[in-house]
């Protein structure tokens, strides 16, 4: 199977394009409006669902961000220092994630402990039992439904983002020199 669509095919993609800001079309490249507006639909409906995910699992009243800190709080079972929170999640604003662990620590998902001048984060056992069922609801929600036959493709796409997002990155620092 050639892996590359032939130029007809390629013209023909290009015009039935679907972008959600026509205005920033470039014509170097209208593939990047169509991956902008991809990742604006998918965002919504990611967070959407993670929040809908976690309500099921039996904590309702989490926000995006609660829910995203709350998974990697325990991710590899390691303490987190809320500079490292932000680094990794790639959140610039470390006010929104200090909210959002004073929260789940509130909530019993979280504890924080200081060790010197830092502040370590790991969930609790309530916290652990809440993502735990989390996947659960996703296995049976999601999981389920994913076509197997995708998982190339879904594995290239994460790098695809993730090279995307180092491009993001440093656009913003650029246009934040001008």
């Amino acid at each position: 199977m050639n892996p590359r669509p032939s130029a007809a095919r390629r013209t023909s993609n290009r015009s039935a394009a679907i972008v959600s800001s026509s205005h920033l079309v470039s014509p170097r490249s209208r593939e990047l409006s169509e991956l902008e507006f991809g990742l604006i639909v998918a965002w919504n409906a990611f967070s959407r669902w993670a929040v809908r995910c976690m309500a099921a699992a039996g904590c309702p009243d989490l926000t995006i961000t609660d829910v995203l800190l709350l998974h990697h709080v325990q991710h590899r079972a390691r303490n987190k220092k809320l500079a490292d929170i932000c680094f990794v999640l790639n959140y610039e604003d470390t006010h929104v994630v200090a909210y959002s662990l004073k929260k789940l620590v509130a909530a019993g998902l979280v504890q924080a402990e200081r060790q010197g001048k830092e502040v370590f984060y790991s969930p609790t056992a309530q916290g652990e039992s809440f993502v735990q069922q989390y996947r659960a609801v996703r296995e049976q929600c999601l999981i389920r439904n994913l076509d197997t036959e995708l998982n190339a493709d879904i594995g290239e796409l994460a790098r695809l983002l993730r090279t995307m997002s180092g491009l993001y990155d440093q656009a913003a620092r650029s246009a934040s020199a001008m």
